[in-house]
């Protein structure tokens, strides 16, 4: 840490060991983050003893995932959103396809391209979907169950996993499901990895899922080491409060740096654990971006030279110890030298994951006592969803989509001018997923960095999300959390239409609606949102194109003449 952050952490730490943080995590004291009686947090809490609960269930998953197995089923698809889809992609990411299991796949995007892949890339009659949803209501699942039900045709070849009661759960009594897996009300989204959301494709998939929950209770005796100082300045205060639990000393660090203006949490996490940034992503910005504070969380962006950083970020190194990358340690330690705080959080990898859901989940709780915020609500999220139904609501009626216009060059010029920390670029992508897009996307980010770290503040974060995935994450921060996000709106559809059986409109309609609703929510607020509508068949080239005109324009930015060609 530098030394000038040094006061704070240790103040923060004696407050917390003041207020018994750690023994009162423990026993799910709810007024930790609001008085008694204070919506969604007493009934939020399941998730500190989760674990130790879905213990009693491995069994029973098993014999489940064996019965799938036996039934002949060589693929799952997880249709979900947000809380109910992060926690399975990262498991499908990290371990891969399992020897004699069915293969996972997770369908989180309502772009035409991206379902048409999946689907032609498994074969139907031989393929679980398990669709995914607490609230039972959310409008993607449900609609990608629509599509593949009137393919299927068969309840059989459908499970539900949704907390009791609600719709879903009833859908899924009508049309005969296999099986309906109940979520844990007490728990929300984000925190529901070690439940049945994240524990029903584990199984399937052919994890060990003891394993995994085993791990979890080891959060609480994570170490952490000394504070020390970075930077040429003098030693860091002494740190307070070590007899703490790693969480509580992370989440009251975490906090008091935000205080501080180091509120851009920067995840660079080993190549062996893709997709973790994902949910950390959730966990963190849905958490704390609400009352205008918040800390946000930036995965997956390229690392840059130390210069290129202002004095709003934290750096976390998710280091796998059983495979060493000197070169991205050499890159973090020459930050730590140019004065960046860094936190290095060790792990043993892929199998650790279980510990790593848990330690995140109880530092992020911590930080939001720390900040004075619930990390259970989610104000903001439900904006964009109500501007979607309004703009879905409009269609039935005229049969057409209100488009915003796009950007012009001077309007692009206008929302990166004078950008440098605290502020931050959000690049929202309503395209199918893919990995040429995601090295496209990263290229973008680039590009912003460099033709904004001109200024001797450096340059902004930027953040890159796909729609509607990002609704469900981010989407909370950039509405709830401080305004000083701008915003990029990307779009691109596919050339063929997919009808949603009983909608009255085609998943392109539906993209297209969530990307408008999120693009007039973020104007109503006030804040700084444009969007580019990526042309041809192919949007990574496109979005190539737009990352090389970008790079121009770090050029011509001092010229007269200069903009964006």
């Amino acid at each position: 840490m530098p030394s000038a952050l040094g006061p704070g952490i240790a103040e923060e730490l004696q407050r917390a060991a003041g207020a018994r943080v750690a023994e009162r995590l423990r026993g799910g004291d709810a007024t930790l983050w609001g008085p008694p009686g204070a919506p969604e947090i007493a009934d939020r809490l399941g998730w500190l003893s989760e674990a130790g609960r879905m213990l009693e269930h491995v069994d029973e998953l098993s014999e489940f995932a064996d019965e799938v197995r036996d039934a002949g089923f060589t693929d799952a698809v997880v249709l979900g959103m947000g809380g109910s889809s992060l926690a399975p992609e990262v498991l499908r990411r990290c371990f891969g396809a399992q020897e004699g299991r069915p293969q996972l796949h997770v369908l989180d995007s309502t772009d035409a391209a991206a379902i048409r892949e999946l689907q032609e890339s498994i074969e139907l009659q031989r393929t679980l979907f398990v669709v995914s949803s607490k609230s039972g209501g959310t409008i993607e699942p449900l609609s990608l169950f629509a599509h593949f039900f009137s393919l299927v045709g068969e309840g059989r070849s459908f499970i539900a996993i949704t907390d009791p009661g609600t719709a879903l759960e009833e859908l899924a009594r009508e049309r005969e499901f296999r099986r309906t897996f109940a979520g844990e009300p007490a728990i929300g989204g984000r925190y529901s990895a070690l439940s049945n959301f994240g524990l029903v494709p584990a199984a399937l998939m052919g994890l060990d899922v003891r394993a995994l929950l085993n791990r979890a209770p080891q959060a609480w005796q994570t170490e952490i080491g000394p504070l020390q100082s970075s930077g040429p300045e003098a030693p860091a205060r002494a740190q307070d409060g070590s007899e703490l639990p790693a969480c509580v000393q992370l989440g009251a660090a975490i906090g008091a740096m935000e205080r501080a203006g180091r509120d851009k949490l920067t995840f660079v996490i080993s190549s062996s654990l893709p997709g973790l940034g994902l949910w950390l992503e959730q966990l963190v910005a849905e958490s704390t971006g609400k009352r205008g504070t918040g800390i946000l969380p930036v995965a997956e962006e390229p690392l840059g030279d130390p210069e290129e950083y202002g004095e709003d970020r934290v750096f976390v190194s998710i280091r796998d110890r059983e495979r060493p990358e000197p070169a991205l340690d050499e890159a973090l330690e020459a930050l730590a030298r140019a004065g960046h705080p860094l936190i290095i959080v060790p792990c043993g990898g892929p199998l650790d994951l279980g510990r790593l859901f848990m330690l995140w989940e109880l530092t992020v709780a911590v930080a939001g006592w720390s900040l004075s915020i619930n990390p259970f609500d989610q104000p903001n999220v439900q904006q964009a969803k109500d501007a979607t139904q309004a703009v879905l609501a409009a269609y039935s009626d005229s049969h057409q989509l209100d488009e915003p216009a796009e950007a012009s060059e001077a309007q692009l010029q206008a929302l990166l001018a004078g950008a440098s920390p605290p502020h931050y670029v959000a690049i929202m992508g309503f395209v199918a997923p893919s990995l040429e897009f995601d090295r496209a996307a990263a290229e973008l980010r680039i590009a912003i960095r460099r033709a904004c770290a001109a200024g001797a503040k450096g340059a902004p974060a930027t953040t890159f999300g796909y729609g509607p995935r990002f609704l469900h994450s981010t989407g909370q921060f950039h509405k709830g959390g401080p305004r000083t996000g701008r915003f990029l709106q990307l779009l691109h559809d596919a050339g063929d239409e997919i009808e949603i059986p009983g909608a009255g409109y085609t998943f392109t309609t539906l993209k297209n609606a969530q990307a408008i609703g999120d693009l007039r929510t973020l104007r109503e607020l006030g804040l700084p949102a444009e969007r580019v509508r990526l042309r041809g068949e192919d949007p990574a080239a496109a979005l190539r194109a737009l990352a090389a005109a970008l790079a121009r324009y770090e050029v011509s930015t001092a010229a007269p003449e200069g903009g964006i060609r």
